[in-house]
């Protein structure tokens, strides 16, 4: 009896699982910590090694990008067939700070395997679902007899994204024409648990901003003067006050333009998963669930646009009491944006709201930082459709759907190259990221690798659909 294309990949995939296994710890044991200045030549010495191991792979290019920052990786391999699809894979090769007096039971940067888990600092975040498919593409080839993958394959695995992605935009904007894609694929994300595999939809946008408040042009005394002029602490309370109205929509008139609505069906999607919710608060160390009216909380972290309060600030600070109308006070907000939503927009907004907000003698300036457009890939698109079935053939279960409530460089992607983003990630909440102990689950891992392996050929059959 001849072996089937799915026993070909996982018989693939098993032989080669221990030497695949290996090369990642040798990647794991690189430090490559952008937020760190010292660090920054283990975070070269990720990328030179990414790019070594991608040519041994197969890549017929892998390249070192420099950027103004941390550099990136760029790789390609092209199809056989000129009419294929182009995907580009995005993740990231630098990781977290870690020490093992934060609380780890092993060095983070000495890989450790205990009871079916790797532990180290990236190897769920991110380098573990970057180098899934260095396995995923070499079992694509095995099972299929092919000798270049079914699709034009790129990756693109930049060096600070735990930083920010300063430099991120600029780097697609420069390379734009060689980064050309019909879908980007995103491997630095998770699923909603081990027995749940799930693929992200979407993420949310974000802009936020800081708010100064001037009033007197020193500190006065509240008996000579309070009740007679204007405070700037009142005035920075009056203006949280007035974020959101009785039902916690947020109140600044237009921000809502534009918002692309969940449909019916993606409400019941979303209502399908085991959410726990008293779980959920615990994770939140929180005792209540709070939001806007008429959204259930995943609807709410994951497809709402939201205003929050980041920090507030203002007058006397220190123990006892000073009777003063302080001179100054500041508000700092964020806002987690959705589909439909601009970040221009949103400043445009805010401005004006503000404005209109405070009172007269309250002079103010507002200084926004960067931003970050929100992504969407809608359920019924083909590209979409193709990674569902590629991670149900791996999980042989059926794949349901979530969003990610976070904000990332995704969004750059999608609005530079103007083509949709996917998610890919086989990442469950305990891994970790960012914390102590950080690990990644074995046997998800080589379930990322094998839906990679079936995910090129289930694109390159399918690409007249995404037409």
């Amino acid at each position: 009896m001849s072996e089937t294309p799915d026993s070909a990949v996982r018989t693939y995939i098993d032989s080669h699982r221990a030497a695949f296994l290996d090369d990642l710890a040798e990647w794991l044991r690189i430090p490559s910590v952008s937020a760190q200045p010292e660090r920054a030549g283990d975070v070269r010495r990720s990328a030179d090694w990414l790019a070594a191991k991608l040519q041994e792979t197969g890549f017929p290019t892998a390249e070192v990008w420099p950027t103004a920052g941390a550099p990136a990786v760029f790789a390609e391999w092209p199809s056989d067939d000129p009419q294929a699809p182009t995907v580009l894979v995005y993740g990231h090769h630098d990781v977290q700070p870690a020490a093992r007096e934060d609380g780890w039971h092993s060095d983070p940067f000495e890989p450790v395997i205990r009871d079916g888990r790797l532990y180290a600092r990236g190897a769920a975040d991110d380098k573990g679902q970057v180098f899934f498919h260095t396995l995923g593409v070499r079992a694509h080839l095995a099972a299929t007899g092919r000798t270049a993958p079914a699709v034009h394959l790129k990756l693109l695995i930049e060096g600070e994204e735990e930083s920010g992605s300063p430099n991120f935009r600029t780097l697609v904007e420069q390379h734009a024409d060689r980064l050309a894609a019909d879908a980007v694929i995103v491997s630095d994300t998770g699923m909603w648990s081990a027995d749940t595999p799930t693929v992200c939809t979407g993420m949310r946008g974000l802009a936020e901003c800081e708010i100064t408040l001037y009033g007197p042009e020193q500190d006065i005394h509240s008996g000579s003067f309070g009740g007679a002029v204007p405070n700037p602490a009142t005035a920075a309370a009056g203006l949280v006050a007035a974020l959101h109205d009785e039902h916690a929509r947020v109140a600044i008139p237009g921000f809502y333009d534009g918002v692309v609505d969940l449909t019916d069906r993606e409400r019941e999607l979303f209502a399908e998963l085991p959410f726990d919710e008293e779980r959920w608060l615990r994770t939140a160390r929180s005792t209540a669930t709070f939001g806007e009216a008429g959204h259930s909380t995943l609807e709410r972290i994951w497809a709402r646009p939201t205003a929050e309060v980041n920090g507030i600030g203002g007058g006397y600070q220190g123990p006892g009491s000073k009777t003063i109308i302080p001179s100054s006070a500041m508000v700092k907000l964020s806002f987690r944006l959705v589909a439909g939503q601009d970040p221009d927009h949103i400043e445009k907004v805010v401005r004006a709201w503000a404005a209109d907000a405070l009172p007269a003698g309250i002079r103010h300036e507002i200084t926004f930082g960067s931003a970050t457009r929100p992504c969407l890939t809608p359920l019924d698109h083909p590209a979409l459709q193709s990674v569902v079935r590629a991670m149900g053939r791996a999980f042989q279960q059926p794949v349901r759907f979530t969003r990610e409530g976070g904000s990332g460089p995704a969004a750059d992607l999608q609005e530079v190259l103007g083509v949709p983003v996917l998610f890919l990630g086989i990442s469950i909440p305990s891994d970790g990221w960012h914390a102590p102990n950080e690990k990644v689950e074995l046997d998800l891992l080589l379930k990322g690798v094998e839906t990679a392996a079936y995910l090129w050929d289930d694109l390159g059959e399918n690409r007249h659909d995404a037409d």
